[in-house]
């Protein structure tokens, strides 16, 4: 990939051109083969680039615009990818639009090495909090739940089956920069029913037959792993059967069920009440 050879360290190079190579390379990362070939991603807007040196992640390419020239923030962030061995790029708005895809792109964006947890690194300990997702399909689904996962302070995801890509420029973007902050590991069905074999943790599973009001579980006892279904068909057998509770979120109104990102977020709430500071406390 054009990004990571012939790197120099303190290179910073200006392109115009939408054919330059380094610029064709970083479009393709919009397509999920190629991210898996170079086992790298993009992230759009100073926020998250930002968000991912101070977390250690490894940079690649850093691309300005041409506009941000003399900005502090901007150049200390280039001064930063520099000294990590990046590539630096000074382009055109036209070139960061077609990168982007976007009329109105963002003015700084990298692109960044993929980082994945494994299932064997991960060991729910007392009070730890993870989510299961089975076959997610919506990238912005899984970005919102990313979001919420990181905002309640739970440990992590773990998408089973074949799922959306949680480095697809959809994904992230719809993370608001959580997926740097939120361990993910992806397993088939079979591993994840192994690996479930080897944890104390309570698997409790949303489910529209389940029977228990989700507002009536105690979730602060041990280690939870609460585990998710697929958009249009919610959760299999297998998955529901290896549960040790299924619960439900009630409903009042016509909707027989609520979007993923939305019901994870209610449960996900619900089950970190207790962990969760109180906002608007008098104080005594």
């Amino acid at each position: 990939m054009s990004t990571g050879e012939n790197r120099r360290v303190g290179q910073v190079k200006e392109i115009t051109s939408l054919t330059n190579p380094i610029v064709k390379d970083i479009r393709a990362l919009a397509m999920k083969k190629f991210r898996d070939q170079q086992n790298a991603f993009m992230a759009e807007g100073l926020k998250l680039v930002i968000d991912a040196l101070d977390l250690g992640w490894t940079i690649r390419t850093l691309v300005f615009g041409k506009s941000q020239r003399g900005n502090q923030a901007v150049e200390k962030v280039a001064a930063r990818a520099v000294a990590a061995g990046a590539l630096v790029l000074e382009v055109s708005e036209k070139v960061l639009g077609a990168i982007t895809r976007r009329d109105n792109p963002q003015m700084v964006l990298g692109v960044f090495e993929q980082r994945w947890t494994t299932l064997k690194q991960i060991r729910p300990a007392d009070g730890d909090l993870w989510v299961a997702l089975d076959r997610v399909r919506d990238p912005g689904n899984l970005g919102t739940i990313l979001r919420t996962v990181d905002a309640v302070g739970a440990k992590g995801v773990i998408l089973v089956g074949d799922t959306t890509d949680p480095f697809s420029v959809e994904t992230v973007r719809a993370t608001m920069g959580s997926v740097f902050a939120v361990p993910v590991a992806k397993a088939g069905v079979d591993a994840f029913l192994a690996w479930r074999k080897t944890t104390d943790a309570r698997f409790i599973g949303t489910h529209l037959k389940g029977s228990v009001d989700y507002r009536t579980v105690d979730y602060a006892r041990g280690a939870v792993v609460l585990v998710m279904g697929n958009e249009q068909q919610g959760l299999p057998d297998a998955l529901a059967d290896a549960c040790d509770a299924l619960i439900r979120i009630p409903q009042a109104g016509r909707a027989d069920s609520l979007n993923l990102a939305v019901a994870t977020g209610v449960a996900l709430y619900e089950m970190r009440r207790h962990a969760l500071p109180s906002v608007g406390r008098e104080e005594q």
